[in-house]
């Protein structure tokens, strides 16, 4: 957002400072201003001049000898008979010599003085950094003790004075020239004694993108009174606006309000000079009256407008309706549009006629011929403009605004100024009424004035009057009865407390505020479960050699035909993300196989050895699809590696994290079935009938996928699976100071009976003098017959308080010897 300060001026007539203290000012405020420009920088002594006498000079064609009335500079300036060129043969006139070839004698011009500057060369290239001196010289012998100026080297250009010729000097137009007197400031007559400013607007303010907006910031800033336009329409077309055109919104959901208006009797010229240098400093290229005044009132109240060729709307009528996909349309810059239903329309009876909140279209173009025009203002939904801008591959100054989602209430104002300067400049005639076709409005937002709550939120001691003279000069309505505040409808920021409490800090002065210890109760920090967790799984997998990496959560859904998942998985019910960056990135992930294995290929491609890497991130479980609710997040460690290791490494891996989070008992491993797994090693991890996890290794199609060429290990975790069994209670358990004492068993066990229950009966058997057990030893083959196991375990006993002796011993091992029985286990021999 650009603001030349003298349009802000226009608005704020005692604003009285210099543009450093505008930009601290209103940066404190809380309007930032990133930077500014002046106009006339690098242009000193810049002067009114008049040719008086033109001469080709007698040594060469292409330049001319002119004598230059300068008036009451002459003597200002210190110019005599010396060092006029002239001799004081004319009074008040120099000599300059000249190369221009668009002079005539009486034409009025700016002149730059000896010892002057201009900010840069007539060729409009980069601007030197602190301009170019201008001296007197000679000119092919010939004395020039000035020099007479093009709008470039003024640091201008003929966008912002198109009346400026292609090359040559500028010549004041006739007009303008009469008023003007000699030796007067030149800059001042363009209207370059001025700075531009450009300011972050956050778009919370939509407000803040029009003149108006800043310029109630900056009255508010500077303590001074703000001064709107005062609008007032004559109506003075002989019919009403409803005669003209009939207006329907079909799509409610994307045009809150549509406001029409007919100007008969059109007479196209130039825009008044005041308008042009407004638009010029603001860098909008003054074209014609009509198209000027919908620009003005854009830039000066933050609502685009359009204007149609009422003549070459069909049926009389304006529909604003979703396009078909696949629709067609030729825009005002001649290139053909490709639509979908998204993208919101203005059609007459027969055809489409604009891209709402974008551009107009070719057909319904303003032209020369123009007698009679249609003026639209509306309110379109912003992120609907915003969303088919970015498809169509257009944005304009009018999306950019839209885009933010205006005040409704903000294109009736707007109407009325853009009528009101068709009647003061001569355009044309307005209808006596408008079309003005919208639903319920949204009402002024009230709020409840609190001045207790904002000083303890702030720190401060503000009394009520200082805080509602704040409020007043933000024209917010309060009624003391009620202890309310009414927010102005273009005020769409102000929403609670909390925001009447910026608008004081931000007016009264952030520096103003005091420095104070914060209010709180006193809180024990500390780590919530679910992250003490994952530190534990963090440090784990870091001690035995992985190394963490961070995948992306969304993914694409081939990744699933990757992994060999059947159709109708439950991984396969995935959330689908709106706008997504392409198609490996549309939906969120179900599973972090993916991820891992991805960073596995990519290490295996670059011929890195003995990977191992681990991931805590969240899988993404819809509750029902299409959603209704908030998906299932589930935190997931994901073990990976290949290489140094097997399968029981990689058991050993996760039976030690187990351990470290606290399980009392032991987790068992099942078989599972896992598509992506090799069938005959993977295994389910389990506690208390409870499933935590799974791993196993990778199945060598889905490895070869991923273009890893080596036998890869895989575990994941359901962390809040694995959560309600967590323990972070460590008791300290000193040496022990008594004797153990050890047995080792060697069972036939039949092959379906898993280590897990074996081990279940030992703990419940073995009673209170049971220490350990621990597997050693586990064999298949020739020796043992078929459908058989050989399975053998080491259980250590041990007493805290005595000695133990062997008869307490072999009575625990009868205990255990009758229970595996049952499960159709024998002794070996």
């Amino acid at each position: 957002m650009n603001t030349p300060l003298s349009w802000i001026r226009d608005y704020v007539p005692d604003l009285q400072c210099t543009d450093k203290e505008y930009y601290d000012r209103m940066t404190l405020s809380g309007t930032k201003v990133e930077n500014w420009t002046r106009f006339d920088h690098n242009c000193e002594k810049i002067v009114v001049g008049r040719v008086e006498e033109i001469t080709r000079h007698p040594d060469a064609d292409h330049l001319w000898v002119c004598k230059v009335n300068i008036g009451t500079a002459y003597a200002a300036d210190g110019y005599n008979a010396e060092n006029d060129g002239l001799n004081g043969s004319s009074e008040n006139c120099i000599q300059i010599v000249t190369s221009a070839q668009n002079l005539t004698i009486g034409d009025v011009v700016p002149v730059c003085l000896n010892g002057g500057r201009v900010a840069g060369g007539h060729d409009g290239g980069p601007m030197p950094e602190k301009g170019i001196p201008i001296k007197s010289g000679k000119m092919r012998g010939l004395p020039s003790v000035g020099m007479m100026c093009g709008i470039e080297e003024l640091g201008a250009t003929r966008d912002m004075y198109p009346e400026a010729p292609e090359n040559g000097i500028y010549v004041f137009p006739k007009d303008q020239a009469a008023e003007l007197s000699l030796g007067s400031d030149a800059m001042e007559a363009l209207g370059l004694h001025d700075t531009n400013f450009e300011y972050e607007i956050t778009s919370n303010r939509v407000d803040c993108y029009s003149m108006l907006g800043i310029a109630r910031e900056a009255a508010v800033t500077f303590g001074d009174k703000f001064v709107p336009p005062v609008v007032t329409v004559r109506h003075e077309g002989e019919k009403d606006t409803k005669d003209y055109i009939d207006v329907t919104i079909e799509a409610k959901d994307l045009c809150s309000r549509y406001v029409a208006a007919v100007c008969t009797d059109i007479k196209l010229g130039p825009s008044p000079r005041w308008m042009q240098r407004r638009l010029a400093n603001f860098g909008i290229r003054p074209i014609n009256n009509l198209v000027d005044i919908t620009n003005f009132v854009m830039m000066e109240y933050g609502q685009p407008m359009h204007a149609y060729d009422y003549d070459t709307i069909h049926g009389k009528k304006i529909i604003v309706r979703r396009a078909s996909d696949g629709e067609t349309f030729t825009t005002l810059d001649g290139q053909e549009r490709k639509l979908d239903k998204d993208v919101l329309m203005i059609c007459d009876a027969d055809r489409a006629i604009g891209l709402a909140g974008i551009m107009g279209g070719e057909d319904s173009m303003i032209t020369d011929s123009v007698k009679t025009v249609l003026f639209e203002a509306a309110a379109f939904d912003g992120t609907n403009i915003r969303k088919s801008s970015k498809r169509i591959g257009l944005r304009t100054d009018a999306s950019a605004i839209f885009e933010k989602g205006l005040d409704p209430h903000n294109a009736i104002a707007a109407m009325d100024r853009a009528c009101q300067l068709m009647e003061e400049l001569g355009c044309g005639k307005v209808a006596r009424t408008y079309v003005d076709v919208h639903d319920i409005l949204p009402a002024p937002r009230v709020i409840p004035f609190e001045p207790e709550k904002i000083n303890a939120y702030l720190g401060t001691s503000y009394t009520e009057e200082e805080m509602l003279e704040v409020f007043d000069h933000l024209e917010l309505t309060y009624d003391p009865d009620k202890r309310e505040l009414t927010i102005p409808t273009f005020r769409q920021d102000l929403k609670q407390m909390c925001d009447l409490s910026e608008e004081v800090a931000r007016f009264k002065g952030y520096d103003k505020v005091p420095s104070t210890l914060p209010k709180s109760s006193a809180t024990v920090g500390g780590l919530t479960k679910e992250m003490k967790l994952e530190n534990i799984a963090r440090d784990v997998a870091m001690h035995y050699g992985f190394s963490e990496e961070e995948t992306f959560s969304f993914e694409g859904p081939k990744v699933l035909d990757t992994l060999r998942y059947p159709a109708d998985a439950m991984e396969r019910k995935q959330i689908t993300i709106r706008n997504p960056l392409g198609e490996n990135f549309s939906v969120m992930r179900t599973q972090t196989i993916n991820g891992i294995l991805t960073s596995l290929g990519t290490n295996y491609a670059r011929r890195n050895d003995n990977v191992r890497l681990f991931d805590l991130g969240k899988i993404y479980l819809p509750k029902s699809l299409p959603l209704t609710d908030y998906c299932d997040e589930r935190p997931q460690l994901t073990l990976g590696f290949y290489g140094e290791g097997d399968f029981f490494v990689m058991k050993g891996v996760v039976e030690d994290f187990l351990k470290a989070a606290g399980l009392k008992d032991k987790a068992a491993f099942a078989k599972s079935a896992h598509p992506f797994l090799h069938p005959g090693r993977q295994a389910d991890v389990s506690y208390d009938g409870t499933t935590l996890g799974y791993l196993g290794e990778v199945h060598p199609e889905v490895a070869k996928a991923y273009g890893i060429g080596a036998r890869v290990y895989l575990a994941v975790v359901d962390l809040p699976a694995l959560s309600p069994y967590v323990s972070f209670a460590h008791h300290f358990a000193g040496i022990a100071k008594f004797p153990a004492m050890t047995r080792d068993i060697s069972m036939v066990v039949p092959k379906q009976v898993t280590a897990g229950e074996i081990e279940a009966v030992i703990a419940q058997r073995g009673g209170k003098i049971l220490e350990s057990c621990s597997l050693f030893d586990l064999y298949e083959g020739a020796q043992i017959r078929p459908g058989f196991k050989s399975m053998a375990y080491t259980l250590t006993f041990r007493n805290k308080e005595r000695t133990l002796e062997t008869e307490e011993v072999d009575k625990a091992m009868k205990k255990v010897l009758n229970g595996l029985q049952d499960l159709g286990i024998e002794l070996r021999g």
